[in-house]
């Protein structure tokens, strides 16, 4: 990702939807909110190394790098 700006703002939006959720679905169930910030996380993740990374680097536990 070459803008830093860019970052920043999928960051918030990804906090807002989180936000979003909780509040609007699951206020007074725990163990179900946090399953679903997890899931919008991943799914978030997910999203930004497939759409939006230029190269998507992973470091794995060995020290290997693994890009596409």
């Amino acid at each position: 990702m070459g803008n830093p700006a860019v970052g920043v703002a999928y960051a918030l939006v990804m906090v807002a939807v989180i936000v979003g959720v909780d509040l609007r679905f699951f206020r007074h169930q725990p163990w179900e909110r946090l399953a679903s910030n997890v899931g919008i996380v991943l799914n978030s993740r997910a999203f930004y190394f497939r759409f939006l990374a230029s190269v998507a680097c992973l470091k794995l536990f060995d020290g290997a790098v693994l890009c596409r």
